[in-house]
């Protein structure tokens, strides 16, 4: 067993078919179907079901797959070490971002990363918070930016914190208020994100919980906030954004309300995330800095 024996697993299992796999290795197909093979012969064990084209993990196989992906990413961190060791701030820093922070954030984090981090340009990939943390455990993201805790065997480092707002139609009787609480909701439709988005999370925690949010008619999931605020100006319901949505306006947001929330966990507070004793600490640590410093004035940095 070998690391590249390795690979050519995950690959399989990443693109469900060998041949696609193959290309992804740059490999031929009898290659790395015969490695495969082989691996499985040494191992004792099935590590993919075959079904005429179609391909899956067995049992056995998913969790092999699953080590297999730790071990080429422990290889790849012993690589980034070295180059690390001789400039820590050079090198691509592939960084994941959820949804919900990426249109706001990125127009004013991408410019400051280039002046900050010049050698080491940021590679962004967009997805849910899961699938960051998925992505750093296997090593294809260097460090996450979120709204979560840091999960065990991650390291966080604060940025700011940002408050929420509340966005309905002006019409609406909640418009003439100054600021909302959570009691202001407890007969309103509240419209939320689907499952998976941590802002969900965020707006039931305001809301006091699951049970108060299906009280308030919370039965819209929707995979992205632009739809939200379609709905809430169709007059369908109202809902949460970050306060960085409605400072940069625009859309369908110029013609809604949004006032500001008022209690507990009213705010997310935001974080890089990266694995501990990550080789690219010392880069996250100075792109953290840039992003403290150039934050805007309707979030609280944490310092």
């Amino acid at each position: 067993m070998n690391l590249r024996d390795l690979t050519y697993i995950i690959a399989v299992a990443e693109q469900g078919h060998f041949g696609r796999a193959a290309e992804v290795c740059h490999v031929s197909q009898p290659t790395l179907s015969g490695q495969i093979l082989k691996l499985e012969d040494d191992l004792g064990v099935k590590i993919f079901e075959r079904e005429g084209r179609r391909i899956r993990p067995t049992a056995v196989g998913i969790d092999i797959i699953q080590r297999a992906r730790q071990a080429v990413a422990a290889a790849d961190d012993i690589t980034l070490l070295a180059r690390a060791n001789q400039d820590p701030l050079a090198g691509p820093i592939r960084l994941g971002i959820i949804p919900t922070l990426a249109p706001y954030v990125l127009p004013w984090i991408l410019p400051l990363a280039a002046e900050s981090l010049p050698r080491a340009p940021l590679m962004v990939a967009e997805d849910t918070t899961q699938k960051l943390l998925e992505g750093l455990m296997q090593g294809s993201l260097d460090a996450a930016l979120m709204a979560t805790d840091a999960p065990e065997r991650m390291t966080e480092i604060p940025l700011f914190d940002e408050p929420f707002w509340l966005v309905l139609p002006p019409g609406h009787p909640l418009a003439r208020q100054n600021s909302i609480c959570a009691d202001d909701l407890s007969d309103q439709n509240l419209l939320l994100l689907n499952d998976g988005h941590c802002l969900r999370d965020q707006a039931l925690d305001f809301c006091g919980g699951a049970d108060r949010a299906r009280a308030a008619g919370a039965d819209v999931r929707a995979t992205s906030l632009e739809t939200l605020l379609h709905l809430t100006a169709a007059n369908y319901g109202m809902t949460l954004v970050p306060r960085m949505a409605v400072r940069r306006g625009g859309g369908v947001l110029d013609h809604l309300a949004a006032r500001p929330l008022d209690g507990p966990n009213h705010a997310r507070r935001v974080r890089i995330v990266h694995r501990s004793h990550s080789p690219r600490s010392a880069a996250l640590e100075k792109l953290a800095t840039a992003i403290r410093d150039g934050a805007p004035d309707c979030v609280t940095r944490v310092i």
